[in-house]
């Protein structure tokens, strides 16, 4: 059962938030939310390979800082009530909805079965991480470039 919310883990998502808003930050949020919207695994492997671009360090920028975020709920350091709040992470659950239709294949072309795997797990696992992204996920997949 997810532990009762503290002022501490308030603290917390206000840190990760402010975090958010750093310049490059925020040029790498706009850029995956507006921006970069891969058609499949492909185009993710090719930016992910073209090192040293600015796209290649967005992508890896917002999804290290959400894998970063994911940690401190999974390992008991933050409430999983806070966090899973459209209000803090949305962003996740249109990012990981971005990803879903092709993540397996991404996992098997970077050769890494792990590949998002906390993502997954935190939102999937999670009654009110999956309640909120079964809510989102429709939506971004009709914002899809056809």
């Amino acid at each position: 059962m997810a532990r009762k919310p503290t002022a501490d883990d308030a603290r917390l998502i206000l840190e990760l938030y402010n975090l958010r808003r750093e310049p490059e930050m925020r040029k790498a949020r706009q850029w995956w939310l507006t921006k970069f919207w891969p058609k499949d695994a492909d185009e993710f492997m090719k930016l992910g390979m073209t090192m040293g671009t600015d796209e290649n360090n967005w992508l890896r920028q917002v999804l290290s800082y959400w894998g970063i975020a994911i940690s401190f709920v999974s390992k008991g350091v933050l409430s999983e009530e806070l966090f899973f709040d459209p209000a803090f992470c949305g962003e996740l659950y249109f990012i990981y909805a971005k990803l879903r239709p092709f993540l397996k294949e991404l996992r098997e072309k970077t050769k890494n079965p792990e590949f998002l795997l906390a993502f997954e797990k935190a939102i999937m696992g999670s009654r009110l991480g999956r309640m909120h992204f079964e809510k989102l996920e429709p939506r971004v997949q009709a914002m899809r470039p056809k």
